[in-house]
């Protein structure tokens, strides 16, 4: 992913983060109180914005430091937000609850994000 594809991806999870997230807790709020779900749905819509900041702070990072490690960071950032909060806002729509397996697949993928910023950092700076 390139600068202006990391910023534009953050800026949409970022938006689409308070989108679901006021959706949820406005008109699903019942179906997700009734289902125990809520918490969960919240978990999945702040994780999303976590990381669409973490996305926009890459970008922006990328500006200044030349560093493969932030683009797998944004790759890892992405994957990470569709499959953990992705199977997560699923699941509480759908009751599927075997998409809460695949749910450690997306973290995995956010925590290798994490270390891949790092790394990039620490080895530019």
């Amino acid at each position: 992913m390139n600068q202006k594809l990391t910023l534009i991806a953050g800026s949409l999870f970022g938006a689409l983060s308070v989108m679901i997230g006021a959706f949820g807790a406005h008109a699903l709020r019942n179906l997700l109180t009734q289902t125990n779900r809520l918490e969960t749905f919240e978990t999945a819509v702040k994780y999303q914005f976590y990381h669409a900041l973490a996305l926009i702070l890459i970008g922006l990072l990328a500006f200044h430091l030349q560093h493969a490690g932030l683009r797998w960071a944004a790759i890892c950032f992405t994957l990470g937000i569709l499959i953990f909060s992705g199977s997560l806002y699923i699941l509480c729509l759908t009751g599927i609850t075997w998409l809460g397996a695949i749910t450690p697949i997306g973290g995995t993928f956010m925590i290798i994000g994490w270390f891949s910023l790092l790394y990039a950092v620490a080895k530019s700076l």
